[in-house]
């Protein structure tokens, strides 16, 4: 079966299947992990690849599948080879130490840190060393419909994410029309910023501009306002500084959020208990998500439980012709699943 993209959200999946599918790293040795709709609390990115260092993203595995929030990369970075008093050990975080210590017995639950009791005091052990195996992250924002009033308001949003440097390349996928030169080439967009055209049923795509690579290790400026006034408007705009330490803490976070999620989570935020739900294959390897009740590609924020059309799985669907445990619903995470671990590999 084929299916139209008919909504922004049908684009983003395609695009995330295409990343997959052809995405060309410099490095040979690379593995890329896509996700979706994940940023800063300033800033969201509808797609994220991550290139990863092959090797370390197979040591990663051994902190488990869930991602390690800022508290835990505090402990599991810094844990020592040999049993030390965590306060001697772990740099001052900058705030109170019992935030420390609670995330040090997340960790010990986890099974990722080493803990033991000398006296009063805690002292930890590092079970592996923690991997540097993020490369690169590249944003991708999809625009199917590049309007020119949709590319005024992306603008101001490409500027920002140029201007603060924590994706080693932005990128805009638009859907391909066919003409000589693309029209998304004559809108108002960053040049830094590169653009995808995609044809979302053949999951093909041509570069129609290569995007500079940011400079994601060097001091970022965070954009806080803008001048209002119109386009005669003279005044400056109020922005800040942002330390590479600063932004190479908030890449790591990101990506470890990347690594727990990944695109496939879709069915995460949706019912795929409701008897209309279904997964339709456009490929052999990607499944996307399909309404019978609408007979139509649904968003996620359709798919909900406010839904008018809502139906809970009849009994029978979970205890005669379908021989697993939860019907078809189940079934349909279960397969996502499996196929966002076939991602990460080492799990």
């Amino acid at each position: 079966m084929t299916l139209r993209a008919e909504t922004e959200f049908s684009f983003e999946l395609r695009t995330c299947r295409w990343v997959e599918r052809e995405w060309q790293s410099d490095a040979a040795d690379r593995s890329i992990i896509v996700a979706r709709q994940l940023g800063t609390k300033r800033r969201r990115w509808d797609t994220i690849v991550l290139e990863c260092d092959s090797d370390g993203l197979r040591r990663r595995a051994n902190f488990g599948p869930d991602r390690l929030d800022s508290d835990l990369l505090h402990v599991v970075r810094n844990a020592p080879d040999e049993w030390t008093y965590y306060r001697a050990t772990l740099p001052h975080p900058g705030y109170p130490w019992r935030y420390v210590r609670e995330a040090i017995h997340r960790a010990d639950d986890r099974g990722i840190v080493e803990t033991r009791r000398n006296g009063n005091r805690i002292e930890i052990r590092r079970k592996w060393e923690y991997p540097d195996w993020l490369e690169r992250i590249v944003a991708i924002e999809n625009k199917p419909d590049l309007e020119a009033s949709a590319a005024r308001a992306l603008a101001s949003q490409l500027e920002y994410d140029v201007a603060m440097g924590l994706a080693d390349e932005v990128w805009v996928a638009t859907r391909a029309t066919g003409e000589r030169v693309e029209p998304v080439l004559f809108e108002g967009l960053p040049v830094e910023v590169g653009i995808l055209a995609l044809d979302p049923e053949a999951l093909a795509a041509e570069v129609a501009w290569h995007p500079r690579t940011l400079a994601a290790d060097e001091p970022g400026t965070r954009i806080l306002e803008r001048p209002d006034g119109g386009r005669h408007d003279g005044s400056a705009a109020r922005f800040e500084y942002v330390a590479p330490e600063t932004k190479a803490d908030t890449r790591l976070a990101i990506a470890e959020r990347a690594y727990e999620r990944g695109w496939r989570s879709f069915v995460d935020t949706m019912r795929p208990d409701c008897r209309h739900f279904q997964l339709w294959a456009s490929d052999s390897r990607q499944a996307v998500p399909y309404c019978a009740a609408n007979d139509r590609a649904q968003t996620a924020a359709e798919c909900s439980g406010g839904c008018a059309d809502f139906e809970p799985e009849p009994p029978a669907w979970r205890t005669r012709s379908w021989p697993i445990e939860g019907g078809p619903g189940k079934r349909s995470q279960k397969l996502l699943e499996e196929r966002r671990r076939r991602r990460r590999p080492g799990l």
